[in-house]
């Protein structure tokens, strides 16, 4: 099993693909007003945005996107004008992750870890 596609869903598809295409995302399908899809820059996975009238209440969904350089990227975006929640920090998990939010209130963690992502210290043994 592969984990293959992400959806969130969004109040403004229009103001999402802006965001997302800004973060680095490609759009592949724009089916408005209810539906986007993005590749990501790297890798095989896709990511979409789905019209909902409702949004989830609370924190909203979290969405983790590893970066390799996640320090540049993160200049590189703030540049971009993106405002970011937390700037890039070492965390206590062995990775280092920044956070914004999307324009639906949606949990974006740019993240960096390596082999700790899959690997970490901890993990269970087979």
């Amino acid at each position: 099993m592969n984990l293959n596609q992400i959806t969130v869903p969004s109040k403004d598809l229009k103001k999402a693909i802006a965001f997302y295409e800004t973060l680095g995302l490609k759009l592949i399908v724009k089916a408005l007003p209810n539906y986007a899809r993005f590749e990501c820059p790297e890798g095989d996975a896709t990511f979409s945005i789905h019209f909902q009238e409702k949004l989830p209440l609370g924190d909203g969904i979290y969405v983790y996107f590893e970066c390799s350089q996640i320090d540049k990227d993160v200049d590189r975006l703030i540049k971009k004008g993106l405002q970011f929640n937390k700037l890039p920090t070492d965390k206590s998990w062995l990775w280092r992750e920044a956070r914004l939010k999307d324009p639906d209130g949606n949990q974006i963690i740019l993240y960096h870890a390596g082999h700790n992502r899959k690997n970490p210290p901890w993990r269970l043994q087979d």
